[in-house]
């Protein structure tokens, strides 16, 4: 079994704290070269993105929150998905906000501005897909729009989806460390996400 991943980036980052908080130790191979995958990778597995996780049977698991979902089937404890029905359910929910606000929001900015993403306006495809510079201000909006609901959501809640820690506090604090990389910070007014950014930012996982 081996854990494909690229340097810092947020998707890989999401699952390296998700092992780290179930205390699974997976070989990792770093596939990056500068800003670009290496072509090697780009062979070897069409699609293109990070992470994928090779099993040893072969196998390939992609995208962040699918590989898991593996591990949670084969280490239930502790449960990062959520215990009971309602839980999974807000777990998921609040998970894919993040996910498709706040992590895509910055990437929209990322993707549609910086040089080093030149003629790769969108992640997967290997043809030539031009950056559109308009769609920075959108990705900036979603960004903001996130943490609305986040400060509102956590003015009741420890965590983003309740009382416990999961996977939807992993990819929303993977999501807002990403922001420094169009120099997006927690504004001073939200003052609910803030105090739950600095508590799972102490959180060893944070830092695996």
């Amino acid at each position: 079994m081996k854990l494909h991943i690229w340097g810092k980036a947020p998707n890989p980052r999401r699952v390296k704290m998700y092992l780290a908080e179930k205390g699974i130790v997976v070989p990792m191979e770093d596939v990056g070269d500068g800003a670009t995958l290496s072509a090697d990778y780009y062979e070897r597995y069409p699609m293109s993105t990070v992470p994928m996780l090779e099993l040893d049977d072969g196998s390939e698991i992609g995208e962040a929150m699918a590989i898991c979902r593996y591990f949670e089937s084969e280490h239930p404890e502790p449960q990062l998905f959520g215990s009971t029905s309602q839980e999974r359910g807000i777990v998921e929910m609040w998970e894919r906000r993040a996910s498709e606000l706040a992590l895509t929001g910055v990437a929209e900015v990322l993707r549609n501005t910086n040089p080093a993403f030149k003629d790769r306006g969108l992640p997967v495809y290997r043809e030539v897909v031009a950056q559109v510079p308009e769609l920075a201000e959108r990705g900036k909006w979603r960004f903001a729009k996130f943490l609305d609901l986040l400060d509102a959501q956590l003015a009741s809640n420890e965590f983003v989806a309740g009382d416990n820690y999961s996977v939807a506090d992993i990819t929303s604090l993977c999501s807002i460390d990403f922001a420094r990389v169009i120099k997006e910070r927690i504004p001073e007014d939200k003052k609910n996400v803030q105090r739950w950014h600095e508590s799972v930012s102490a959180r060893p996982s944070a830092s695996a």
